[in-house]
């Protein structure tokens, strides 16, 4: 069973001509009470890639490793490069790479196999920095690194490392006084984000470079840009989905509808006989995450409005009843979520994402001013749908005609996000008028499936004999939270005004 732990640290060289070196007294670091020397230990760790080090090439590493404490299988992804914060997913020691491993690391390694890469063997000399409390502070270690490349080549190399890792919930703070004093001593910050990056830099092939930032010139490279943008924040936040992190099903799905949606709105510039079988495989995807999104919504709206009653209109085991058809929706949910990011099709997608960023099958003609003429598309196509909804009766037919104007506001704002690095004010006055829309209808929306879920709680809370009364009062709440809504639309839509005012 996998367990993750929170890793900030930094890591310095030892000055060159110093092959021997020695931490300096940290005795007098700021709330320092004691150094605490814990000895010697011997690491041994085999770190696994694919063969063209996609891992690497995204900063995350897997590696097998003997001795010490921690000994066993170890995930490390990036949370912030910058501040050396890391989380690392351990799994205990195995001959082969463990399942949960290898599925957080799937979007990015696809059906390649998983090779040994490097093996580094450490002689750790660690030294513990513990406060007046005797409270672990940090963990300070010099390591003596020998590493050897074991594919794509033959090649050794050595080298002197600190590493000054914070304790658990510990203050960032504090690396900095302790950097202090390393500096005076005469090391400094690595140039490497971790062992493996150097060792490979050092053997003689290093990862793969980041590719450079995009400065898009032509609409195309506008729209490319965008495209390639979300593509990476799917391929990102695999993994966080299938950790269930916060928020992380949500933007991924974001991510997809964002790219169905440039792909139709720019039509003119992208071939869409190529790209609306994408688009219609991203519909997929977006439709298999938003079940466990759309869950995860209604419980904390249905959560929420009960937290806001008077106890004594709560009556009946409500929030137990809510409870359980949560759990059990959500339970199939992420099991059948997980299914979905392992199957084929899904790595299909990635593959094809990744052929249309980097081989986009470009109109040959394409109309001058191609980014202004497609938010105004969409624009326009939004406005006919906010008037067809108000032109509806209150019911069905309008929330029915009210969710198709949000799915038009969403695609009018996400055309002018792709836009606004090019149209500046013009487009962003679009998109900021569209998401103020957007976020109205999508409340709208919400109390109309919170109203469904209401009924089906009811209804099983009447055929287990438990009063109804409490759910026919959220009910009502919703009702009247919907026509608020409703109310507030033609004032705010009269604000956005016709493209003309942007044109």
């Amino acid at each position: 069973m996998a367990e993750t732990k929170r890793e900030i640290e930094r890591k310095y060289e030892a000055p060159v001509a110093d092959e021997g070196f020695g931490l300096p007294d940290l005795s007098g670091v700021a709330g320092v009470f004691a150094v605490i020397d814990k000895g010697v230990v011997d690491l041994d760790a085999v770190y696994y890639d694919t063969a063209d080090q996609r891992l690497a090439a995204a900063a995350i590493t897997l590696r097998r490793r003997t001795g010490g404490a921690d000994a066993g299988w170890h995930l490390k992804l990036p949370v912030s490069l910058a501040e050396g914060v890391r989380d690392e997913i351990r799994a205990p020691l195995s001959d082969d790479v463990p399942r949960d491993l290898t599925g957080l690391v799937r979007s990015r390694v696809r059906e390649a196999d998983l090779v040994p890469l490097m093996r580094l063997r450490s002689s750790r000399d660690v030294h513990e920095l513990t406060g007046a409390d005797g409270a672990l502070l940090a963990e300070v270690s010099v390591d003596g690194v020998r590493a050897e490349r074991l594919t794509g080549g033959a090649g050794t190399t050595a080298w002197t490392e600190i590493e000054v890792e914070l304790a658990d919930g510990g203050d960032p703070a504090f690396l900095g006084k302790v950097e202090k004093k390393l500096r005076m001593a005469g090391a400094s910050r690595s140039a490497s984000s971790s062992k493996l990056a150097r060792a490979l830099t050092e053997t003689g092939i290093g990862p793969r470079p980041p590719r450079p930032a995009d400065d898009p010139e032509t609409p195309a490279d506008h729209v490319l840009a965008y495209l390639r943008a979300q593509r990476d924040a799917i391929v990102d936040l695999d993994p966080a989905v299938r950790r269930d992190l916060p928020d992380s099903v949500h933007q991924m799905r974001v991510a997809t509808r964002r790219l169905r949606s440039a792909l139709r709105s720019y039509g003119k510039i992208l071939d869409r006989a190529v790209t609306d079988p994408i688009g219609d495989e991203l519909k997929w995807l977006a439709g298999e995450l938003g079940f466990d999104r759309d869950q995860e919504v209604l419980t904390e709206r249905l959560t929420a409005a009960l937290d806001e009653l008077p106890r004594e209109l709560s009556t009946g085991p409500v929030r137990t009843r809510l409870r359980t058809w949560s759990r059990a929706r959500r339970s199939g949910s992420r099991r059948h979520l997980i299914a979905v990011l392992d199957d084929k099709r899904y790595l299909a997608l990635l593959a094809v994402l990744d052929a249309l960023v980097d081989a986009p099958p470009l109109r040959s003609k394409q109309p001058k001013n191609a980014l202004a003429k497609a938010v105004k598309k969409d624009f326009k196509r939004f406005a006919g749908r906010v008037d067809e909804a108000l032109a509806e009766d209150p019911g069905p037919a309008r929330d029915h005609a009210l969710h198709d104007a949000r799915k038009a506001a969403k695609r009018t704002r996400y055309a002018a996000e792709v836009a606004a690095p090019a149209l500046g004010d013009q487009a962003k006055d679009v998109g900021k008028h569209a998401k103020a829309l957007q976020t109205l209808l999508g409340e709208h929306q919400d109390s109309v499936m919170a109203r469904v879920a209401l009924r089906d709680l009811a209804a099983q809370a009447h055929a287990a004999g438990e009063s109804t009364f409490t759910y026919g009062l959220l009910f009502g709440r919703e009702e009247a939270r919907a026509e608020r809504a409703e109310a507030e639309l033609p004032p705010l839509w009269a604000k956005a005004g016709s493209w003309s005012s942007y044109a």
